[in-house]
């Protein structure tokens, strides 16, 4: 067991824990036109297309710097042209951000919306598309993680595809853990970041696009700093960021890449997830909490539980006492109901979870709750 007083384990959707080795990447200088980094861009975006799924050249890595709202946003602004008519998928937070983006860069959009614990309805997507032909984008978020819900991004992809419009991925909780490839889910880009499931650490995020979208998207970003087609160009002509790169952070997203390769991909990462999530669900359970989604709704990443009726438990009080003990978890987004939420993600195992569930235990008891 680590020493979590030194080491406190994050269970949040982002930043989180991350190994050893891959905070050790960080501490050497680099500079941004040396050879090395230069290969080093090139190995990442590479592994980036390995993991989502590219094998033929049909989509390609674009790399950004900052979080992975900021390649949303340059996906949304450089890949739909300004008289692109959207539709927004929303069943949280992040969805709700996604209009925001919209309303930012002038893109006629629509939301379809259901409530955060409800998945899109792909009967009334395909009722919408079939009715409003003029459509020429959907936007989804495959896990969001406002709730922890798992979207059927499959489902959502074929009856895109089938009316002819092109569909954006936000992957940012899901990407290097659930089973996400272009070459089964038809899409214009799969959107992510180097802190998620990845886990790498926060700064750099990323737009896997199609080459030919990418190749058309020239005069469509009305931001300098978010144009991933002029970014694109840049990696192609001289393999070089055009504006400072974050060097420590894709020496970070380099070393947690490899990693994520030696522990067996996408499927191992997401079967230690998977058992991650089964550990503290039924630990908190034991305890007395309830979950706010249905076990078949739920994604292996963050999972929101209502919060006691106890007139003893604040959550301020609840958190600080967890954080004491060396777990950092979040506070709940939902808009109608108390919740909190504990994420399964990072370099976590099942030991992890077994003594988070110890700690929220004792903590309860300390607190004078009753569940």
């Amino acid at each position: 067991m680590r020493n979590l007083q030194n080491d406190p384990l994050l269970l949040t959707p982002g930043p989180l824990t991350t190994s050893e080795s891959v905070k050790k990447a960080m501490v050497r200088d680099w500079g941004s036109r040396d050879l090395e980094f230069i290969a080093m861009t090139k190995r990442v975006r590479l592994g980036v297309e390995e993991i989502a799924g590219v094998a033929d050249g049909s989509h390609v890595c674009v790399l950004l710097q900052g979080s992975g709202t900021f390649a949303v946003e340059a996906a949304i602004t450089s890949l739909i042209p300004r008289d692109g008519r959207v539709l927004v998928l929303v069943n949280g937070a992040y969805g709700h951000r996604i209009g925001r983006v919209c309303d930012y860069h002038g893109r006629e959009y629509f939301s379809m919306e259901t409530d955060e614990n409800v998945p899109p309805n792909v009967s009334e997507l395909a009722a919408f598309l079939a009715s409003n032909a003029d459509i020429t984008h959907v936007v989804a978020v495959h896990c969001e993680t406002t709730s922890g819900i798992l979207n059927p991004i499959a489902e959502i992809a074929k009856v895109v595809r089938d009316h002819e419009c092109h569909l954006i991925i936000d992957a940012m909780s899901s990407f290097g853990a659930l089973t996400l490839s272009v070459q089964d889910v038809p899409c214009l880009a799969i959107v992510a970041s180097s802190n998620k499931c990845l886990e790498g650490t926060p700064g750099i995020g990323f737009v896997v696009a199609e080459r030919e979208a990418l190749q058309k998207a020239k005069g469509n970003a009305n931001s300098l700093a978010l144009d991933i087609h002029a970014q694109w160009v840049g990696f192609e002509i001289n393999g070089q960021w055009r504006f400072t790169p974050p060097t420590q952070v894709l020496a970070a997203l380099d070393q947690a890449i490899s990693e994520h390769k030696k522990e067996g991909g996408v499927g191992a990462r997401g079967r230690r997830y998977a058992a991650n999530c089964q550990v503290l669900i039924e630990g908190m359970r034991r305890l007395g909490f309830k979950t706010y989604l249905s076990d078949n709704l739920q994604a292996p990443i963050i999972v929101t539980f209502h919060r006691p009726r106890d007139r003893n438990f604040a959550f301020d009080e609840f958190y600080g006492r967890l954080k004491d003990k060396g777990f950092a978890i979040y506070p709940g987004k939902l808009t109608k109901t108390d919740s909190f939420r504990i994420g399964c993600i990072g370099h976590l195992f099942e030991d992890d979870m077994k003594a988070a569930v110890e700690a929220v235990r004792d903590v309860l008891t300390e607190m004078e709750i009753s569940l």
